[in-house]
């Protein structure tokens, strides 16, 4: 048992590859902007902005995880997620890469007798005035 208990932390090889990615990153910029060295910080923003996109690729390509706890045998980092290649609901990562995943990623229209009730109906409610 972790010392964590029974919770999905999400350890995954796109989480641990863009973590890293990012830091480095951040520590180069730093680095280089403590230095005077003005090309430098720009390449470290720059390793930080691939950071995001190599974490979005390796998400797309299983290596990622789902939004939500896991069940506890998928909870292994080295655990590839067979449902990456159709998209995720609810992922926004999934329906920004467009085609068979946005379509399977997007959200399930409401019925139609749900209406969604707007938020200044409570009457002022709750305001000071």
């Amino acid at each position: 048992m972790s010392a964590h208990g029974d919770v999905d932390l999400g350890h995954t090889v796109a989480g641990w590859t863009g973590t890293t990615l990012a830091i480095l990153g951040s520590a180069g910029a730093g680095a280089a902007l403590c230095l005077g060295w003005t090309p430098g910080v720009w390449l470290g923003l720059a390793l930080v902005v691939a950071a995001a996109v190599v974490t979005w690729l390796l998400h797309l390509a299983g290596w990622g995880k789902p939004s939500g706890p896991r069940p506890s045998a998928a909870r292994d980092w080295r655990v590839r997620d067979g449902v990456a290649r159709t998209g995720h609901a609810d992922c926004l990562g999934c329906r920004m890469s467009g085609g068979r995943r946005a379509a399977a990623a997007a959200p399930a229209p409401r019925p139609r007798g749900a209406t969604a009730l707007p938020a200044a109906a409570d009457g002022g409610a709750g305001t000071s005035g």
